[in-house]
C-alpha cells in the first residue's frame, strides 16, 4: 500500500504589541491583577461603542507586507457569535468577510536530518491576516467548583495568520513558525513571547494516500510552545496512521496537547457545525487604507494609514539580516541562523568582533561552542551571561596574541564565568596561564621538574 501523506496547516493568533486594546482605551498588560484593566466596552456594558486602534491596523499592515500579502484597501469587520463566560458580548469582533491582508508567503528554513550544514528552505503560502478581539480569561477553581472570570485580555488586539496547509511535519510546523515569530519580534508589530500567550497556534492535521483527497482533519488548539507544536503535529499523524491503519476512522474534532504525557486528547468534536451567525458589524465602518498614489490632497496624515509609508520604513527582515552576517564576516550560513534564534547573540556577536583582532570566522567558534553552550547548560539568556561581549574580547585579544594557549583560555573562560569581577589578564596573572616565550625559562623549568624527580629519571635512563 503506497504511504501516508501529512497534511499540516496552522492558525496562529499573535497579540498586538500597543499600548491599549482593539476597540478601547484599556492599558495592555501581562500580570495584571484580575479585572484591573478593563473598560466599560470590555465589559460589554450597553450602549459602549468600538473605537479602532491605529496602532494596531498600522502593525497588521506592516506584519502583512513583511509576509508579502497583498493589503486591501478596503477591509470589513464582523461579528462572531459564541457563548462563552468571558466573552461578555456574546461575539467577538473579526474579520471574516474581507480581512485586512491576503494571499502572503513565508519561506523558513529547516536542517536535513539534524545536520546544520544540511538546510533546506521552504515556502508556506499565508492565506489572510485578520484583526480580531480577544477574549477574557477564565480560571477554573476545581476545589470550590467555580469559574472565575479575568476580563483584562478581553479586547486585546490580535493578528490571526492562517497558513495554506503546505506542511508534512511537525519540523517544518515548528521552524515556519520560528520563523514568523523573528519576523514578528524584528518588526516589533508583536513580542511574540509563547509563555505570555502572546503567540497561541492551532494545528490542522490529517492523513491520505497519494492521489487520493484529503483526509478528515482534526485541530490542535492553543499550543503554547514551538518545541510542543512539533511533538503535537507528530504524535497526532501517527495517531491518525494507525487508527486508520487498524480500520478506524478520524474524527472532525478539536484536540488539546498533553505536553506532560506527550499526547494530543479530544476537548470536543467538531461534528455539529458551529453555527457563528456571522454578521457586518454595524458600529465599525469599513477600514479604508491608502497609498502614495491614492491618499487625497486635503487629508490629515494623522486621521489616515498610508500603505507605502510603512513599506518605505520596514527594517531588514532576518533572512536579509542573515545573509548580510554571511556576506559581511565570512561566517557559515547556518551559524547566522543560530546567531539570530537566539535572542541578543547578535549583537554580542558583532561587539566581540568589533573589540578583537581575531578573525569573524574564529569568533563565531567561541559564541556558539563555549559561550552558548554555557548559557544553555544555566539556563541562561545572552543578556543574563556573566561573561560580557567586551570581557570575551579581552580573551580573545590575548589568545590571539599568542600571550596563553587555547587550553588556558578556555580555563580563564571558565574563571570568568563564576562572574568575580576579574579581567582576563588578571586571571592569567593569578592562574600563572601565560605561555612562556623566553627559552631560558623553559629550560630552568624543566631542570628544576627532572631535579625534583631524580628516582623516576634515573628508571627511564635505565629502563
Amino acid at each position: 500500500l503506497a504511504p501516508w501523506v501529512p497534511v499540516v496547516g496552522l492558525e496562529i493568533h499573535a497579540q498586538i504589541s500597543s499600548n491599549s486594546k482593539l476597540f478601547s482605551g484599556s492599558q495592555v498588560q501581562f500580570a495584571a491583577p484580575p479585572n484591573s484593566l478593563v473598560s466599560f466596552f470590555d465589559a460589554s456594558l450597553p450602549g459602549t461603542l468600538p473605537v479602532l486602534n491605529r496602532r494596531c491596523v498600522e502593525a497588521a499592515v506592516m506584519t502583512g507586507l513583511a509576509l508579502n500579502c497583498r493589503i486591501n484597501k478596503k477591509s470589513l469587520f464582523d461579528r462572531k457569535h459564541y457563548f462563552y463566560a468571558d466573552l461578555p458580548a456574546g461575539y467577538q469582533i473579526t474579520q471574516q468577510r474581507v480581512p485586512i491582508a491576503v494571499n502572503g508567503s513565508l519561506s523558513y528554513s529547516l536542517c536535513i536530518d539534524n545536520k546544520m550544514s544540511q538546510m533546506v528552505t521552504k515556502t508556506v503560502r499565508i492565506k489572510q491576516i485578520q484583526l480580531e478581539q480577544d477574549s477574557g480569561k477564565s480560571l477554573h477553581d476545581d476545589t470550590r467548583s467555580q469559574t472565575l472570570v479575568d476580563l483584562n485580555r478581553a479586547g486585546v488586539g490580535l493578528m490571526e495568520v492562517v497558513m495554506e496547509p503546505d506542511m508534512c511535519c511537525g519540523e517544518e510546523a515548528a521552524a515556519a513558525v520560528r520563523e514568523l515569530q523573528l519576523i514578528l519580534q524584528t518588526l516589533g508589530s508583536s513580542q511574540a513571547v509563547m509563555a505570555e500567550g502572546q503567540l497561541r497556534v492551532d494545528a490542522n492535521v490529517s492523513v491520505h494516500h497519494p492521489g487520493e483527497p484529503y483526509g478528515v482533519r482534526t485541530e490542535v488548539k492553543n499550543i503554547n510552545s514551538i518545541r510542543f507544536l512539533a511533538k503535537a503535529v507528530d504524535y497526532e499523524i501517527q495517531r491518525q496512521i494507525e487508527e486508520l491503519e487498524n480500520g478506524g476512522t478520524i474524527l472532525n474534532e478539536t484536540r488539546a496537547f498533553d505536553s506532560k504525557l506527550g499526547c494530543t486528547v479530544p476537548m470536543r468534536d467538531k461534528e455539529g457545525k458551529q453555527d457563528y451567525r456571522f454578521m457586518p458589524e454595524p458600529n465599525l465602518p469599513p477600514l479604508i487604507l491608502y497609498d502614495a498614489k491614492s491618499l487625497p490632497a486635503n487629508i490629515n496624515h494623522q486621521q489616515v494609514v498610508n500603505i507605502d509609508w510603512i513599506h518605505e520604513r520596514l527594517p531588514d527582515l532576518p533572512s536579509v539580516k542573515r545573509a548580510k552576517l554571511v556576506e559581511r564576516y565570512g561566517i557559515l550560513p547556518e551559524h547566522s541562523f543560530t546567531l539570530l534564534n537566539e535572542d541578543g547573540l547578535t549583537e554580542f556577536f558583532e561587539n566581540v568582533v568589533k573589540q578583537t583582532q581575531m578573525k569573524p570566522k574564529k569568533v563565531i567558534g567561541w559564541i556558539l561552542n563555549d559561550l552558548l553552550s554555557y548559557l544553555k547548560q544555566h539556563s541562561l539568556r545572552v543578556k543574563e551571561s556573566p561573561v560580557s561581549s567586551c570581557l570575551l574580547a579581552d580573551l580573545l585579544n590575548l589568545l590571539e596574541k599568542k600571550e596563553i594557549s587555547s587550553t588556558a583560555a578556555k580555563q580563564v573562560f571558565a574563571e570568568l564565568w563564576k562572574g568575580e569581577r576579574k579581567t582576563p589578564l588578571e586571571i592569567v596573572k593569578e592562574k600563572k596561564l601565560e605561555v612562556i616565550q623566553d627559552q631560558k625559562e623553559l629550560e630552568l623549568i624543566c631542570q628544576a621538574v627532572i631535579d625534583g624527580q631524580e628516582n623516576e629519571v634515573i628508571v627511564m635512563v635505565l629502563g
